[in-house]
């Protein structure tokens, strides 16, 4: 048997051999970045929500912010202590949020919220039709405990209920116009507390950061004015109220980040 023969057909088929091999993984990978370049954004998003998302699990962390706005006109409205003949009210109010998820679901947090009111308009206060223009400044404080229950597998879409303890502290100017040449100017103060339940709902739409939709359901509140009318004697009201209404003027809408949901 010639070995010198034999040899160099051996040599030339591994070469081949390890030159298909090259060929094929090359392809191979190059199939599976097509693959991946051709997948849409909904299934890279998708795919992220569905490896290990807990946004809700023990020890994350949550911070948020919100804005609420209402925008209201109002035409012959009675009201408690004066009726609304033609009136336009312009409510904000900008909210800071942080929380610390102390068990599964479970998150204890505090708010900052800032508001301003304003009213300008014209009302019947008996006997007496008046020009009425106010506005009101404040801040409150809410430490509060939310509770949330997802509505799909991925808990990108979640509902959550929030029970809070606010305190507040607030002014308000008024004037008020009788009969083109009456003034009266009017100053308060207030300190609110109020106890409270929001419900929501929560949707992830990048990553960590979710959108919240938020409503002011059921409450009892507190609120203690000191008042003062030109320069006149202080006066002192102090009023309790329930409510229960669903506002859908009043809809606080937010953006937060949760840290360490991609665990």
């Amino acid at each position: 048997m010639n070995y010198n023969f034999i040899f160099p057909i051996r040599r030339k088929t591994l070469s081949v051999v390890v030159v298909l091999v090259f060929f094929l993984s090359h392809y191979s990978l190059a199939q599976e970045n097509d693959k991946k370049d051709d997948s849409s954004p909904y299934e890279l998003m998708s795919s992220y929500y569905n490896k290990d998302f807990h946004p809700f699990k023990k020890r994350n962390i949550y911070i948020g912010m919100a804005f609420g706005l209402e925008d209201k006109q109002s035409t012959n409205t009675i009201g408690l202590f004066e009726n609304i003949i033609d009136g336009d009210r312009l409510n904000y109010d900008l909210l800071l949020r942080a929380g610390y998820y102390t068990g599964n679901y479970g998150m204890a947090g505090i708010n900052f919220k800032y508001y301003q009111n304003r009213f300008a308009g014209e009302v019947f206060r008996e006997p007496d039709t008046l020009q009425s223009n106010s506005i009101s400044r404040g801040i409150e404080f809410t430490p509060n405990f939310r509770s949330s229950v997802p509505l799909t597998d991925n808990e990108r879409l979640s509902f959550f209920t929030e029970v809070g303890l606010t305190f507040g502290f607030g002014n308000t100017l008024r004037r008020t116009i009788k009969d083109l040449d009456v003034v009266d100017k009017t100053y308060s103060s207030d300190f609110n507390f109020r106890v409270g339940i929001s419900p929501g709902i929560t949707f992830f739409a990048m990553e960590n950061f979710a959108f919240e939709i938020q409503l002011n359901v059921v409450g009892y509140e507190l609120q203690v004015r000191d008042q003062k009318v030109n320069d006149g004697v202080k006066s002192r009201e102090i009023r309790q109220n329930v409510d229960f209404n669903i506002d859908l003027l009043s809809l606080n809408l937010g953006l937060a980040y949760y840290f360490g949901s991609k665990r």
